[in-house]
């Protein structure tokens, strides 16, 4: 369910911008992101370090959209999302304990520390090369394709990385019949 409220911004922009324009659509992606962050304070009383950054974006870049007329500004936030989360699994290697990785699935996973680390480094590579597929696509396809690549296809490239890991990862899940 978390995830699905997580989608919950992306899909407004999506349906704002089918509906009205990118302009209509940035607004609506900055109050819902807006409106996400509230909830997750007042039902949570926490919000993710993540969910800051994101919001900050959103404000920052879509209102430099809004106020130029120019969605350059909210197409990049795409790619500025995505290297600061690779930065961050990056960096998740060389300071604490644990990865991001590690940090997230070590209880329901049990791996060797070399193996979290390629896992971990994996994510980073991942996120870093959608940030610059984004800026491909906003380069050269229009702007209806893009709201489309944003919308569905990089969700899309989520799935396929996640199932490409899970095979890989499969030989490490215990056998519960015994």
């Amino acid at each position: 369910m978390k995830q699905l409220f997580e989608f919950f911004p992306i899909l407004l922009f999506f349906i704002a911008f089918k509906v009205y324009d990118i302009y209509v659509a940035t607004a609506v992606v900055i109050a819902a992101t807006i409106i996400q962050v509230a909830f997750a304070w007042f039902k949570y009383r926490k919000v993710e370090t993540m969910q800051w950054i994101t919001l900050g974006l959103v404000v920052v870049m879509g209102g430099a959209t809004l106020y130029l007329q120019d969605e350059q500004f909210i197409k990049w936030k795409l790619s500025i999302i995505e290297w600061l989360f690779g930065i961050a699994f990056l960096g998740s290697q060389f300071i604490g304990k644990k990865t991001f990785i590690e940090k997230m699935l070590s209880g329901s996973l049990t791996l060797p520390i070399l193996i979290w680390k390629r896992l971990n480094t994996l994510w980073a590579c991942f996120f870093i090369s959608v940030g610059f597929i984004n800026l491909y696509v906003m380069y050269n396809y229009n702007t209806e394709d893009w709201v489309t690549f944003k919308t569905f296809g990089v969700p899309a490239l989520m799935v396929v990385f996640i199932f490409v890991q899970m095979i890989f990862l499969y030989k490490y899940v215990p056998d519960t019949e015994e």
